[in-house]
Formats: C-alpha cells, structure tokens, sequence
C-alpha cells in the first residue's frame, strides 16, 4: 500500500516508543506487543498491539470523534498463496465466508450487521484477503462473535450446495467485471505474458472458471485450512472503545481458535524478460488500446518511490509528457503512467488510446510512448516535480485519516506486510527522500531500452489494428478431470467451545448520535452558505453549487452543461491547464467542476493551511476562464468517444434506455452527457453564452467543512460575495410516460456474456418526510438491501446475478422505480420471471412481521455512520439546504421509521408495483433473447435509445 510522504508538522498526533508496560490491559494468553501514543512534531496514528497465544495479532485505535467502530480482519493470504491450476481459492472464500458458519445462520452475516445499521464487505487482492465492518459502537461484540464464527467454525457450514451456488456467483462476477466489460481481459492477459508459468502473479486474482470448474468443495476446504488461521491474521479495531474491555472480548471470542499452518514468505525474484512481447487480444471495444508494462521492483523496494515519481513525470495527468504529446495534440483521447506495486512485484505501465480522427495506428502510439520516454531522459526530473509529489503525497495521508475506517485499514496493512503498523513514518521517509538522483537512476535500471510486454486490445474483427503482430504465446496450466479431493484428506483442526457460541450477543446500549452542528449565512447576491465545523483533521472541504444543471437545456443541446463544466476545469486568463494543475498539485489542493440535473457543482479540497492559496486559484477558474478552440474541440471529441464506448457497457445502455422510456419528450429523457448527436452540434459559441448566461450566484449554494469557525471561513470568500446576476428558475414539465403494456424493449448487445435488465416505472418527486421516503423503506424488504427478496432469490438462491435490487429515485421535477440485475445470459429469461414473481409476491401478500421489524432496526441504527467523514457532513449539509429544512428533520424521520404500520406499507407497495404498469428493458444477445421473449407472450421492440 503507498502512503505519500507528508511533513513532521503536519498533524499533531504520533508516534512514540514502544512503551513498557500494558497500560490497562492484563489478560491471561494476551501479550502486550507495544503501544504508539500521539506525540508533536511526528505523524502517525496512535495504537496499542497485542498478541493472543495462538498468534493472532490485534491492534486497538481509540478514536472518540464518532460513537461507531470499523473491524477488519486480514488474512496475509491472496490469489499468489494458491496452488498452479487452482486459481480464484482467495476470491471464492470472500464469497463463502458470507455465507453462514456453524453458529451463524445461511446468510446471516449480511443480515445482522445491516439490522446493527452497519455495512460491511470484504475484498481480495493478490497478496491479501480483508473482512470489515463499521457499525454503531454498541455492536461491537456481535461483530468479534462474527469474525471468530467464521475464523474458527466456518467448515461445517460449508456444503456442497453452497459452493455450487458461489461457484455460480462468481462466475457472474467474472461477466460483469471482466468478460463483459470493455477491456476487462487486460490485466490477466498482461500478467500471463509478463510473470512465468507458474508465478504466483501470473492468474487473475478472480481465477479462471475452468479451475473453479474443476475442484469439488474439499479443494475449498483444504485451501482454508491452510491459511485462514489466527496466526495468519490481523484483527484491527478502532473507533470509540475502550483497550481493556475491548482485548477481553477478543481473548473470549478468538483466544481459543487452533491456529493453522505456519506461513512462509514467498520469494520477491525480480523479473526479466528477454525481449519484448507482444501479445493481443480482441474485445467487444470502440476503441483500440495499446499498453505497455515494464516489470520492475516489490512493494517497499528501496525503488518503489522514485519510480512512483517518476510515473508522475510521464503520465500523471495535465502536467505530464504523455499527456502533453498525446491528448493535449489530439492524438490520443486518453494516456496515463502507473506503478502498481505488489508484495512480490510491482510493474511500470503506460497506456493509451487513439483518437480516431487522428489516424494514427496503435503501432503509431507505441512510438510516440517510446518518443515520450526518451524525452524524458532529455528532460530530466525538475524541482516542481519533487515539491508536486511532497505536496500530493502530504494531502492524501491527512485525508486518509478523515475516517476511522482509513486509519484501520492503514493500521492492518501496515502490519500484515511489514509486521510493523507503525511503519508509516519509515514510508514518509523514503518518499521524502528520494532524489533527482534517484529517479534517474530507476529510470536507466527499468525502464530506459528494457524489455516490456505489448498488449493491443482491438475492436472485434480488427485484429489487423494491434501494435505489432504478437511474438509471445502465454503458457496457461489446463489440469484435465475433476478433483478427487475427499473429506478424508483434510487435516482438519479442532476448536474448542468453552462457552455456547450458538448465542448471539446482545447489543450495548445505544450511544446518542448528534446531528452535525451547522452555521448558516446568506450573502447578499443570493448566495445562501452552510458550514460546519469538523476539527479531526486540518482540512477544508467546500462544495459549490450552481443552479444551471442539465435541466436548463433544451434537448437538441443536450451535454452542454457537462462540456461547458468540462471546459472550466481548462485553461484561464493567468494560467494555462498545465499552470493550473501544476499550481494545484503543489499545494496538495484540488478543484473539481461537473455537471449533473439540477446543478454544476464545484468541489473543493485542501489542506486548510493551503487554503487561501487554493481559494486564489477557485476564484481564477469560476470567474476568468479562458474557452480556447482547441480545448473545445479536444474536449468535445473525447466526450464522443466516451459515449460511443459506453454503448459497449450493457449497464449504461440499459440506464439510458430505461432513462429514456421514463422521461421521454423532455431533456430528463437524456443523459448528463448529451447524446453524439447533440455533441456534435454544440459550438465554442455555445460554451461561451451558456457560461455568461448561467454561471451567476443568485440561488447558488456554498457547503464547507472545515477545522475553521464561520468567522474565518468567511472573511475568506470576499470574490464570492462580490459576485453579480442571476438566472432563469429551472422549469420542468414532465409528461406522463408512453411506453407499451406487456412489452419487451430489447436493445441488443452480440454475443454478451451477460444481460442487463431493468424493470420498472415512473413514481412520484423526491420528498424528505413524506410518501417519496416511505416508499424507501417500503422497497427495503424487496430490493433495498442484501437480504432482500430479490437479491437472495437471485444471487444467493439461484447463482444468476453478482447482485440485484430495486430502488426509488427523483428529484423536484418527478422520479421513476427500477429493479436492476446484470445476469449469467443464459438466466435472463429465468431472472426475469423471478423477478416479476417476487415484485407480484411482495404486491399481493406484503410485508412480514420479521422484515418489518429488521427495517426499522437496521435504518434507525444508521446515523452513527452518517457524519463520520467530512465527505459525509457535506451531503448531510446539501440536502439541509436544498429542502430548507432543519436539524428535526432527521428525528421526524425515525419517528417515521418506528411508526410506519404495514397495512401503510402494504398500501403503497400496491399502488407502487404493479407489474402491468412497468417498462421491461433488456441488454444483452437479440438473436437468441427474443424468441425467447416472444414465447413468453411479450411483444418486443426493437429498441436503442436516443
């Protein structure tokens, strides 16, 4: 994991010495390993680490800012721990170690920390596997008795039945994320040209299906057992709690767990190729891509932060070479440099892609790549190159600490590759160390005529279009027969049962959660301010709203807000883009403009220290932009390019048919983006009158969070109060939709591994306390969350789909209910027959005692995880202004929540899902989908949105 480097004055807590003695921890079989305390003038994030007899390590952050806790369990164990031919173990036990243990309920997991009014998750990379969860504080130890359930006693509950169903669900994930989606074979293509047979980085991290295909649910079994034991693992928690009542919780839930084999460090051989490769492969893409991937050092390497840098340098947006000879000329719509680093091996890799209209061949870009890099070597490395990356590497380890969830999962990483959580001030040191020197001598070691792997992706049917014609055929393990691995193999280890786990422990009483406290001020050009103060870290987040979003077009110039908020993140009248972005990264600050229905919003980020200087620069872009021809043009032809390859995304096709069927005759009916055609209309004139036209201050909204008070956050904004105009109040009509009953609008995707469906109608305008938020929790049992209906009869039950659910949205103007699944292709007609049948069920019968009392429960226990952030602040503080409400709202709310009966609820799933009043689009193979759908007694269209 990389840090940026950051200054020993920068924040006023850290770190110490190892201290003596266990502060107030003395428990039988818990070792105090060494407590880290906040000190001035170091950085770190204060600690106290334990180790329990078995060899689990655990390590404890108080942090009283929030009544909530986050969990994370990490397993040094990823995709490279797995045996050659037996690929995607890691990935597959993510899965089913969701899925119920011997005293936790098929499911369950899921269930009990979204009713704690949690979230949760896990996530699975090459090197390590990761368990987390944040919930209210008062729920901690049902989370350590989930955590232990399935560290300790998962096995038995680990049936065959489950593994075909994950085996299944995985297999979708597979579609979604990498066979479906445009380049998604890329990285595994890369790493097979690049590692050798056999390395443990030379598989995705996903697997391959015919692994997966192969091995019965002992292989699964054998791979837990050897890895997924407390002595393989790092339990870090922090948050609200308190070291000694936390460790004896620990102790009685893991304390007894039999460890499992003893780890060995896998070897961190450099790689060298012989020559270069070129390797390609075709993709349902519009546009071609050439990559190259250098191999270079390991995670930590003494070079792994100059030849970070030295990424900067070539490809790290405006200021970059690559950007310069590439996108800035219009040859490329997009380039970028990286340094990806894993624990056995980090890689340097550069891509692009062409423009079209630029008539250069991926051969052609590969040239200009290499052009790049020996312009570099002219260039050398330049002081704004070492002050961009000090300055950038400052701000995002201050705003890593803005969650208790960043400072935990820095902790465990930190530990679980090092074994020393506090090695954040020995990664300061080697980024703030590293030299010009350095970075030239990195550049010649790896870079400068090595060898690299050359991968062309290309438009399917154009395997003429690669870069170079390949050289190198990638080795790939193919084991024959199914795994005769049987229960009498597995070495199975036994765990005790001192006390009846088959309890689930009650909740700690619940610790009262304060609504952000906030100042308001209008200004006198109609500018209304909202702030709060938030002193965790010496940040300031401000967000800007202007009332001029997609709305205000009118259709045949749809995306104009969205180009002319791309345009003003250009050039202006002092600064030229490069200038801008290179004054930006120095001071570790970022603005941001976009556009979206109702609003251009403007984000803001710095470091508060930088503020004023950051603030100068907000002030150059909103108010002396500079719309240059060439920008116009560069910008308008990429956003084509953009939209042309989402159409290769059944998702977005799917949204913008669905969108289109919802809204049709008004600018609603249209994405933010605009349409090719409507791009192609718009004019620098256009950009031009739209921004003296629109960007005026009347009804505009500014949203800060800040370690500053009102008083000197305001005296700041002086160019905003002088500020002149208005606009047009935003009008809307929208018409009642047009769509055919009993219809099937079928937008075809050839050969798609996948389908994406969407059911679904329009419904009524976003409100805060009234029909609109019943109707949320009126969705919540039938798609509003895992464990509803539809995402269980789908994924958990039947295997279709890496998730489904349904959900309400809208806005002033009117809103719209959708059900959205993307499905294994060969179960879209299966998926969608159960989806009607569930939305029929949930219409006829209603809600369930159980599902009522597990939404009111989960929803009511939320606000601890509200606030956290000043991210989240800001759009507690947004919907604050926008509705004009105040503070009581949020207890309108629950009250709301606790009250609502289920004949209400009934009620309103009667009116609101009558499946005869719904639109049905599918994304997917026409040829074989619709006679399919015909059989079925629906009419279909033929349908591609506008």
């Amino acid at each position: 994991m990389k840090k940026w480097m950051i200054s020993a004055v920068a924040l006023a807590i850290t770190a110490c010495s190892q201290s003596p003695n266990t502060d107030d921890v003395n428990i039988a079989g818990v070792k105090f390993v060494e407590k880290v305390s906040a000190q001035l003038g170091k950085t770190t994030i204060p600690y106290k680490k334990f180790q329990l007899a078995n060899g689990l390590t655990v390590i404890l952050h108080e942090d009283k800012s929030d009544p909530l806790v986050h969990v994370d369990v990490t397993y040094h164990v990823g995709s490279a721990r797995e045996d050659l031919g037996m690929s995607g173990f890691a990935h597959f036990f993510e899965h089913m170690m969701f899925q119920g243990s011997e005293n936790v309920g098929d499911d369950e997991h899921f269930k009990i920390v979204t009713e704690a009014g949690g979230t949760m998750n896990g996530t699975t990379n090459s090197d390590r596997t990761n368990y987390y969860q944040t919930v209210p504080v008062n729920q901690l130890e049902k989370m350590l008795w989930l955590e232990s359930d399935r560290m300790g006693y998962l096995l038995d509950a680990v049936t065959q039945e489950k593994f075909e169903v994950q085996r299944e669900t995985v297999k979708n994930e597979r579609g979604q994320r990498v066979d479906n989606a445009p380049y998604g074979r890329l990285g595994e293509t890369k790493a097979r040209a690049l590692y050798p047979k056999g390395h443990p980085y030379s598989w995705p991290v996903i697997g391959y299906m015919a692994d997966l295909n192969r091995v019965n649910v002992n292989d699964l079994k054998a791979f837990f057992l050897k890895w997924y034991g407390p002595n393989n693992a790092t339990l870090t928690i922090g948050g609200d709690i308190n070291a000694a009542e936390t460790m004896a919780l620990v102790n009685k839930y893991f304390g007894e767990i039999t460890p499992s084999m003893t780890p060995t460090p896998l070897d961190k051989t450099l790689i060298n190729l012989p020559r270069d490769r070129y390797v390609s492969f075709e993709d349902n893409v519009n546009l071609p891509l050439v990559y190259l991937s250098f191999p270079t050092a390991h995670a930590r390497h003494e070079d792994e932060a100059p030849l970070d840098l030295l990424a900067q340098i070539l490809g790290g947006g405006k200021t970059s070479l690559l950007y310069k000879n590439l996108v800035k000329s219009r040859i490329a719509v997009q380039t970028s440099a990286s340094h990806p680093c894993q624990e056995l091996a980090c890689t340097f890799d550069l891509y692009a892609l062409p423009h079209p209209a630029s008539g250069k061949s991926l051969g052609d870009i590969e040239k200009i790549i290499r052009k790049t890099i020996t312009e570099f070597e002219t260039r050398g490395v330049m002081d704004d190159d070492l002050a961009k990356a000090k300055a950038q590497m400052e701000a995002s380890f201050i705003f890593g600490l803005q969650s208790v969830q960043g400072k935990v999962a820095q902790l465990a990483a930190y530990e679980t590759f090092t074994g020393d959580a506090n090695y954040i001030e020995k990664d300061i040191a080697r980024y703030n160390n590293v030299s010009k020197v350095d970075v030239m001598r990195v550049f010649n070691r790896y870079i400068k005529n090595k060898p690299s792997v050359i991968v062309s992706v290309v438009p399917n049917g154009k395997g003429d279009m690669v870069a170079k014609a390949d050289n190198f055929e990638p080795q790939v393990t193919k084991l024959s027969g199914q795994s005769t691995t049987s229960e009498a193999d597995l070495k199975m280890r036994d765990n005790p049962n001192t006390f009846d786990r088959s309890q689930k422990p009650k909740a700690g009483a619940i610790k009262a959660v304060d609504v952000p406290s906030y100042w308001t001020k209008d200004f006198d050009n109609g500018i209304s301010v909202l702030g709060s103060v938030s002193n965790e870290t010496p940040t300031t987040s401000i967000l800007l709203r202007i009332p001029n979003g997609h709305f205000t077009e009118n259709s045949a110039k749809a995306g104009l807000t969205s180009l002319t908020a791309t345009m003003m993140n250009e050039a202006t009248k002092n600064y030229s883009s490069e200038q801008m972005s290179k004054a930006l990264q120095k001071l570790g600050s970022s603005i941001s403009f976009s556009a979206g229905n109702m609003y251009t919003s403007v984000f803001v980020s710095s470091l508060t220290k930088n503020l004023d200087q950051t603030i100068e620069l907000l002030n150059e872009k909103l108010f002396n932009p500079v719309f240059k021809e060439a920008d116009f043009e560069r910008i308008k032809a990429n956003q084509i390019e953009g939209l042309l390859n989402a159409q290769k995304d059944a998702d977005s096709l799917s949204r913008n048919a669905f969108r289109a069927l919802m809204f049709q005759g008004s600018i609603a009916a249209l994405p933010t983006a605009g349409t090719v055609d409507s791009l192609k209309r718009l004019t620098l004139d256009d950009v031009e009158q739209f921004y003296n036209r629109n960007y005026k201050p009347k009804r505009a909204q500014l949203i800060t969070v800040s370690n500053l008070g009102e008083q000197a956050l305001v005296s700041k904004f002086n160019h905003l109060k002088s500020w002149k105009g208005h606009t047009g109040v935003t009008e809307l009509n929208l018409l009642p939709p047009s769509y055919a009953k009993n219809t099937v609008y079928l937008v075809n995707k050839d050969n798609a591994a996948q389908s994406a469906i969407r059911v679904g109608q329009r419904a009524i305008k976003e409100d805060i306390t009234g029909e609109y938020y019943e109707l949320g929790l009126m969705n919540f049992p039938i798609g509003g969350n895992f464990n509803s209906r539809i995402n269980m009869n789908l994924r958990e039950d039947k295997g279709y789909t890496y998730g489904a659910g349904s959900a309400f949205y809208g806005n002033k103007f009117g809103g719209a209910m959708v059900v959205s699944a993307s499905v294994r292709a060969d179960s879209t007609i299966a998926s969608l027959k159960e989806i009607i049948k569930e939305l029929k069920d949930y219409r006829e019968n209603g809600i369930t005692d159980e599902e009522l009392s597990f939404m009111r429960a989960a929803i009511n226990q939320q606000d601890a995880l509200k606030y956290e952030t000043p991210s989240a602040k800001l759009n507690f503080l947004a919907q604050i202004i926008e509705h004009d409400l105040t503070p009581e709202f949020v207890k309108k709310r629950a009250n709301i929540v606790s009250n609502i009966s289920k004949d209400r609820i009934n009620g309103l799933a009667r009116q609101y899902l009558n499946i005869d009043d719904m639109a049905i689009v599918i994304v997917g193979d026409a040829n074989s989908l619709k006679p399919q759908l015909q059989e079925m007694g629906y009419n279909v269209v033929d349908y591609t949105a506008p």
